[in-house]
C-alpha cells in the first residue's frame, strides 16, 4: 500500500545504536536543522526517516505549522507537523504537477504489518475481557492493555523492514510470490520466540511505538487515511482506483499521496473496511454510500470493477471545526471590505441571498462566513442533506434529512419535509444548504411570506440560475424569481500568476421580471477584475436595494437615501479595523459583531 516516490534502504546503522536509543549518535542528527533537532528526540521516527532519504533530495526545511504565505512555493521540500507523532513531507515531484505528499509516522519505516496480525490472533484469546464493553475509548483501553501483556519489549536491535513492505513508486509486488511466502510463514510452527498461543512477542521499543500507534490508528482511526484524516490542511481526498490516492491541499494544491493500491483485491479489501468502520457497509448489491464521519467530513464510496472500472473508489471531502470567517477570506483575495459591508448589511435587513457557482467554487465557505452578519438575537433554522452549515448563533436549529430504513423500519425526511416544517418554526431566517430540487418552489413560498432565506445552489452566472430555478424539477414561476434578492457569484479562477484562486466574480441585484419581453433585469452591484484581480463597486450610487428597499426601511427619506453608503463606507472600516488588530477568528469575529450590533457601532 506504501507507494514512495523514492526508494527507501534500511539504515546502515552507523552508530551502532538502535533508532532512537541515542539520538545525538546519529551522524544525520549533527546535519538537521536546530528545528529538527528539537523535535526528532520526542520522535525517532521522523529521524529515521530522515537518514533514509536519497542525497539528492536533500534536508527538508521544518515548520510546525504551515501558512498560505508559502502559497506558490516552486520545488517544495518542506516537513510539518500534524499531531499524534506524524508529520508531513511535501516533496517537490520534478515529471509530474502533482508534488508529494509523504506521511512520516511511527509505523512508516517498521512496517508491523505481520506482528499486527499475530496480536490480532493472540487478542482472540482474550474476547471475554471485552464483553459487554460498548465505549469505543473504554475497549481501547482494555485492548491496549491485553497488548502490553502479551507482548516483551526487548532491547535488541531492530530488524531491516521487508522488501515487500516499502516500494518505490511504480513497482508492482509479484504476487503469486507474496503469497508463497505468506503460506510458508503461516506453515511454519510458533518458535520460542514468539511464545506460541501462551508465550509472548519480542519486540524492540522502536517497533513497540509503531505498534501501539497502528493499533490505536486501525482502531479508533481511519487507518491509513489517518494522517490525511488528522491534517487541518487537507480539502479533498481522492482515491480513482489502483494508483495512488490524490489530496487537495489548502496551500500545495493537488499533490500525490504516498499510498496506494496495486490490485483491484487490495482495493476492495481496505474500500470495505472503510465502509464497515463508518457503519454504512457497501455490496455488489448496493455499490454506493454516502455517509458523514464523526467530524463532519463527507464521505463517498463506490465499490467493485462492474460499476467503477479503474476499480473501487472513494472521496472524503474534509469538514474544518472553525469554518474561515469572511476577514480570513479578505486576506485570500476573496472579496474585499467594501463587499463585506455590503453583504453584512443585506443580512442585516432580511434580504434573500443565494451564494451560487461550480463546484468546488466556495459556496458553503462563503454561507458560512456570513453567518457572523445575522443579527445576534436572530432565530435560524438550516436545512441540510449532509451537515456543513455551520452558524455561531446559539439559537439554531439543525435540520438534517433522513433516509429511509433498508428493511422500512423508519420513514424518509427529505428537504422538502424539512422546509416545511420550518415555516411552522417562526425563523427569521432559513437556511439550505443546498437547493436542487422541489424544495426550491417551497423556498420561494417561504420568500413570498417574508421567510428571509439563505442557500447555496450550483450555477456559475445569474442567467444559469434562472434557467435552472424556473426549469424542472424546481419549477418555481418567473414571476416569483424576483422574491429573491440578492446572487452572489463563486468561482476558481486562474490568476495572471498562473495560479487557481477562489473569487467572488460578481454580486448581483435582481430587480425584476418583464412579462412582456420575457427577461428578467438585475444589477450587477460588485464584479471582479482578473487582469489586477481587484474588485469594483459598479453599483456605488446606483444600488436598487440599498436606495429602494433598505434606505426606507432605515427611515431615510428620498432625499437622503444615498447615506447608505456613507453607512457602507463605516462598516468597512470598521472591518479593517478588527483585521488589522488581528481579530480575525471566525467565532472572535462572530462575537465582536454581536457587540458592535448592540452598542449601535454596526446600525
Amino acid at each position: 500500500m506504501l507507494r514512495l516516490p523514492f526508494e527507501i534502504k534500511a539504515c546502515p546503522g552507523d552508530c551502532g545504536k538502535e533508532c532512537g536509543s541515542e539520538i545525538t549518535a546519529c551522524p544525520i542528527f549533527t546535519r538537521l536543522s536546530p528545528e529538527l533537532q528539537k523535535v526528532c528526540p520526542e520522535n525517532p521516527h521522523l529521524l529515521q526517516y530522515l537518514r533514509m532519504l536519497p542525497e539528492k533530495t536533500g534536508l527538508p526545511q521544518y515548520y510546525e505549522k504551515v501558512t498560505r504565505s508559502l502559497k506558490g512555493t516552486k520545488n517544495p521540500n518542506l516537513i510539518y507537523k500534524v499531531g499524534n507523532g506524524v508529520f508531513v513531507h511535501v516533496l517537490a515531484n520534478l515529471e509530474d504537477i502533482r508534488d508529494y505528499y509523504v506521511a512520516v509516522e511511527p509505523s512508516l519505516i517498521n512496517a508491523q504489518d505481520s506482528t499486527l496480525d499475530e496480536i490480532e490472533l493472540r487478542l482472540a484469546e482474550y474476547v471475554k475481557e471485552l464483553e459487554g464493553v460498548y465505549d469505543a475509548k473504554k475497549r481501547l483501553e482494555i485492548i491496549m492493555g491485553i497488548v502490553d501483556r502479551i507482548i516483551i519489549v526487548g532491547n535488541h536491535k531492530a530488524a531491516p523492514p521487508p522488501k515487500e513492505a516499502i516500494k518505490k513508486e511504480g513497482e508492482v509486488e509479484d504476487a503469486k510470490k507474496a503469497e508463497k511466502k505468506a503460506a510458508k510463514k503461516k506453515k511454519k510452527p510458533a518458535s520460542a520466540k514468539s511464545g506460541g498461543s501462551k508465550g509472548k512477542l519480542h519486540i524492540t521499543a522502536f517497533q513497540y511505538n509503531a505498534l501501539r500507534y497502528l493499533l490505536r490508528r486501525k482502531l479508533e482511526g481511519m487507518g491509513a487515511l489517518d494522517p490525511m484524516i488528522l491534517d487541518p490542511n487537507i480539502e479533498d481526498i481522492s482515491c480513482s482506483g489502483l494508483g495512488n490516492i490524490f489530496v487537495e491541499h489548502k496551500i500545495f494544491g493537488g499533490l500525490r499521496a504516498s499510498i496506494g493500491f496495486e490490485t483491484n483485491e487490495a482495493l476492495d479489501k481496505f474500500v470495505i473496511e472503510l465502509a464497515e468502520n463508518i457503519k454504512h457497509p457497501v455490496t455488489f448489491r448496493e455499490p454506493v454510500v454516502d455517509a458523514t464521519l464523526p467530524d463532519g467530513s463527507r464521505i463517498n464510496i463506490v465499490y467493485g470493477t462492474d460499476v467503477s472500472k479503474r476499480g473501487s473508489n472513494f472521496t472524503i471531502r474534509k469538514f474544518s471545526d472553525t469554518p474561515l470567517s469572511i476577514l480570513e477570506l479578505i486576506q485570500f483575495g476573496a472579496l474585499n471590505y467594501d463587499m463585506a459591508a455590503y453583504l453584512s448589511i443585506i443580512l442585516q435587513e432580511g434580504m434573500n441571498v443565494w451564494v451560487s457557482g461550480e463546484t468546488a467554487s466556495g459556496k458553503t465557505t462563503l454561507m458560512n462566513a456570513l453567518t457572523t452578519f445575522i443579527p445576534p438575537e436572530s432565530k435560524i433554522v438550516s436545512i441540510e442533506d449532509t451537515p456543513e452549515v455551520q452558524v455561531p448563533h446559539h439559537n439554531w436549529i439543525r435540520g438534517v434529512t433522513r433516509g429511509s430504513g433498508k428493511s422500512g423500519e423508519s420513514s424518509e425526511v427529505s428537504m422538502f419535509d424539512l422546509l416545511k416544517a420550518a415555516l411552522r418554526q417562526r425563523p427569521n431566517l432559513i437556511i439550505v444548504g443546498e437547493i436542487r430540487g422541489a424544495e426550491g418552489a417551497i423556498a420561494f413560498q417561504a420568500m413570498q411570506t417574508g421567510h428571509a432565506t439563505m442557500s447555496t445552489f450550483h450555477a456559475a452566472s445569474v442567467s444559469k440560475l434562472i434557467q435552472r430555478v424556473t426549469g424542472n424539477p424546481i419549477n418555481v414561476p418567473k414571476t416569483y424569481v424576483d422574491n429573491l434578492n440578492v446572487v452572489v457569484i463563486c468561482q476558481q479562477v486562474r490568476l495572471a500568476s498562473g495560479s487557481l484562486a477562489r473569487r467572488l466574480t460578481s454580486i448581483n441585484e435582481i430587480v425584476s421580471y418583464d412579462s412582456v419581453a420575457d427577461s428578467f433585469s438585475f444589477i450587477e452591484s460588485f464584479n471582479w477584475n482578473p487582469l489586477d484581480d481587484t474588485f469594483t463597486f459598479r453599483g456605488f450610487q446606483n444600488s436598487y436595494l440599498l436606495e429602494n428597499k433598505i434606505a426606507p426601511r432605515r427611515g431615510l427619506p428620498e432625499e437622503k437615501r444615498r447615506q447608505i453608503y456613507k453607512i457602507l463606507k463605516q462598516r468597512a472600516d470598521v472591518l479593517k479595523r478588527m483585521q488589522e488588530q488581528g481579530k480575525t477568528n471566525f467565532y472572535d469575529v462572530y462575537s465582536i459583531l454581536s457587540k458592535a450590533y448592540r452598542e449601535g457601532y454596526f446600525r
